[in-house]
Order: structure tokens, then sequence, then C-alpha cells
């Protein structure tokens, strides 16, 4: 198993490497998961533990694991959260390529989801269905501290580029209106997850300032 290590966020740290964040983005057109998402990362601990801005309750982003051993039949990407509020959110992240996200079929107006975010999602689903069957077991509690945790999931997949208006509005839709066992899936392209990470970094620089 692979442990949460300890981080004290450092929003400076973050905003530079959000930065390289944008250099990725601008420089390749599509992402390869094995050669490009998972090493960046890896290597950006700040930016890591602050995809857990999208969990609502996450005060403090103080626990990341990459490649984290869900109670051994599954893993996650990336897993960070908050240990004091027992908060987390669960990434995969998938290839941003061309159909990454759907997939035309002859004899189809309407392209369909691709079997590589099919995928995704099912991880996802899965990763649910082992935390919710291990609740309020010892094995859970030792992990996280608690028998029970409040949790999101997270799906980042594909380009803006590669998608048509109608199927970004899809991709869209599906985002705000997905909830697996009461627990709320974010799915969105890297292009999102930039743009929404500035935000929130900036808003959290206004925060401090006015503090």
């Amino acid at each position: 198993m692979k442990e949460f290590a300890k981080v004290n966020f450092d929003p400076v740290i973050c905003r530079f490497q959000l930065e390289e964040f944008k250099e990725l983005l601008q420089q390749k057109q599509s992402l390869s998961e094995k050669n490009d998402i998972l090493p960046f990362f890896r290597e950006r601990t700040q930016l890591s533990v602050f995809l857990g801005s999208y969990h609502k309750n996450i005060e403090r982003l103080n626990r990341v694991a990459f490649e984290y051993d869900i109670f051994g039949d599954f893993a996650a990407d990336l897993v960070v959260g908050d240990s004091r509020k027992k908060s987390y959110c669960f990434i995969e992240f998938e290839d941003a390529r061309l159909n990454s996200v759907f997939v035309s079929k002859p004899g189809r107006y309407c392209p369909e989801w691709s079997p590589r975010f099919e995928k995704g999602f099912s991880q996802i689903i899965d990763w649910f269905w082992k935390i919710d069957d291990l609740e309020r077991t010892d094995d859970f509690e030792n992990r996280f501290g608690s028998r029970r945790i409040d949790y999101i999931g997270m799906l980042v997949i594909g380009r803006n580029d590669y998608l048509e208006p109608r199927d970004k509005k899809r991709l869209v839709w599906r985002q705000e209106h997905l909830v697996l066992n009461s627990k709320h899936v974010y799915c969105l392209t890297f292009d999102d997850l930039y743009n929404d990470l500035l935000f929130r970094i900036n808003k959290y620089y206004r925060i401090e300032t006015d503090g």
C-alpha cells in the first residue's frame, strides 16, 4: 500500500507549478497518461494536492498519495485530502487524444462515449464500491483515522479542442449532474482542469490578501 504523505500546502509553489501545467498544455496537443500526465503530477506535489480544492469540505490540503492502493483490488492515480476533516478526493487521469472522450460511429450522428472514458469512469465506480464496502472496519480506520470519510471522485480526460460544442455540452451536463452513491463525480478535460485551478488559486490569493 502506498501511504499518504503529509503536505504543507504552499500557494506560491502551487502557482508556479500551475504555470508549468499551462506550458505542458501549450506545448503538446495530445497527452499520454503514462508518459506525460502521471510523471508530470508526480513531480509536482503542490499542484497535485490542490486538486482537492474541488471538494467543498476540504479546508486543509495536507495529504497526498500517488497510485494509492484501494484495499488490494484497485488503485487510484492520485488521492488528496484533509486529514482533520476526513475529506478526500479520488482522481483518475486518462489520456488526452482525439478519441479520448467521444468516438464517432458510422451511421450515427451523435458520437458515443469512448471506451477510454467508460473505462476511467468504471474504475471510479469500483473505488466507491470498495470504499463503501469496507467503511466502518478496523482496516479502514487504520488507513483514514476514521470509520467513515467524506469523498468525491474526479475523471480528467481529453482536450477541449478535440470536442465539438455539442459534445462539450454533453460533458459539462454529465459533470454537473453526476452523483454516485450520493458522492459527486467530476468529469472534465485537462483544459478545464487548468482553468478551474487558475480561478481557484487566484481566489485563494484574494482571500489571503483580504484576510
